[in-house]
């Protein structure tokens, strides 16, 4: 495999935090958040701002997951409370976030050159790209199988619950607001460490690095969506597995478009036209086959 790709197979490994929490919202809450493109950068701008300030990686972690879940928090607190409609309330969560950002770093864009990153202990493999990729799975597994005990917990079967039909959790005495609000907080502190792991990956944090990032998490969820329905998975573990494998796959495409030598300007388009296909192809494909029928 070429570096190439494999940078791309380690890129996919650091989103894929966002894209589970993309999941929680989508398809556990059925909400649409759009607070990813903000609190994605918030972890990345307080991730910066501390390392550079030479805090300890073991204390940089928490506090980005925190600035994430308070972002969520904000967004939840919005929609269940002051009855704001969510994609609105995440919207405008997103829109302050992005001052809030501007204030933290007090600057666009912060480089993180020539400090220790959580990818430098596994530099001494030989090579500092397989090092980094063996970082990067091992965060994404510990990920992965924490959000998979979490929802086969009691508090996460009522989380589904109430995505799934919240009259009957309300009826069962379940806070659905409370839920919810707990809800948005773990997505978008999955978000956050995303934010955390890609600018110690690209070394820096920009102002503008989480605009369109929730295209990228709603692909990863729509390629594993359509996994899903092929195989017919019904378990909630396989389909956060096949979150991953759907992260993974994004961003080969994207790997492979610049390959071809497609023009990185253009970048953001392909990956609209990307999504839209995915989007597109399970309805197109239903709608022949009623047409045929």
């Amino acid at each position: 495999m070429s570096q190439f790709y494999l940078a791309a197979l380690q890129l996919a490994l650091c989103l894929s935090p966002m894209a589970i929490g993309i999941f929680i919202t989508m398809k556990v809450f059925n909400i649409p958040d759009i607070t990813t493109d903000g609190s994605y950068t918030l972890g990345a701008t307080v991730t910066a701002v501390l390392m550079t300030a030479h805090y300890p990686i073991a204390l940089v972690l928490p506090i980005s997951i925190l600035a994430g879940a308070m972002a969520g928090t904000a967004t939840g607190f919005i929609h269940t409370k002051l009855k704001i409609d969510a994609l609105l309330s995440g919207i405008l969560v997103m829109t302050a976030l992005y001052s809030v950002n501007l204030m933290i770093m007090g600057r666009s864009n912060i480089p993180l050159v020539n400090l220790k990153t959580i990818f430098s202990y596994f530099n001494g493999m030989g090579n500092e790209v397989y090092g980094q990729l063996v970082m990067a799975l091992m965060m994404a597994l510990v990920i992965l199988l924490l959000i998979i005990y979490l929802l086969k917990t009691d508090f996460g079967i009522a989380m589904r619950a109430t995505g799934n039909n919240p009259v009957m959790t309300s009826a069962l005495g379940i806070n659905n607001d409370r839920i919810k609000i707990i809800g948005l907080a773990l997505s978008n502190s999955l978000t956050a460490l995303s934010g955390f792991l890609v600018a110690q990956y690209q070394g820096f944090s920009d102002i503008n690095m989480g605009i369109g990032i929730v295209i990228t998490g709603l692909g990863s969820v729509l390629i594993a969506d359509a996994l899903r329905n092929w195989f017919h998975v019904k378990k909630i573990s396989m389909q956060l597995i096949l979150v991953l494998v759907g992260a993974i796959a994004f961003q080969s495409v994207l790997a492979f478009t610049l390959s071809i030598g497609i023009d990185p300007n253009f970048l953001k388009m392909v990956t609209a036209v990307f999504v839209l296909i995915i989007v597109a192809l399970p309805r197109i494909s239903s709608s022949m086959s009623k047409n045929r029928s």
